[in-house]
């Protein structure tokens, strides 16, 4: 996890995660070192939860 990652229970959303991710590719230039691979996983499970909160919410 990257030392800039929020506390549990501290919820950012869909677009601000979206935009980390972006920027991440970016900075790694299109290949992920291990570390990367890892910051983005947890980036990708944060946005997709993100998203099905904001799914809920409109339902």
């Amino acid at each position: 996890m990257s030392p800039d990652s929020p506390p549990p229970g501290s919820a950012r959303s869909a677009a601000e995660l979206n935009e980390r991710i972006r920027a991440l590719w970016l900075r790694a230039g299109g290949t992920l070192s291990a570390q990367e691979r890892a910051e983005y996983e947890l980036l990708v499970i944060q946005w997709a939860a993100a998203v099905r909160g904001r799914i809920i919410e409109a339902a």
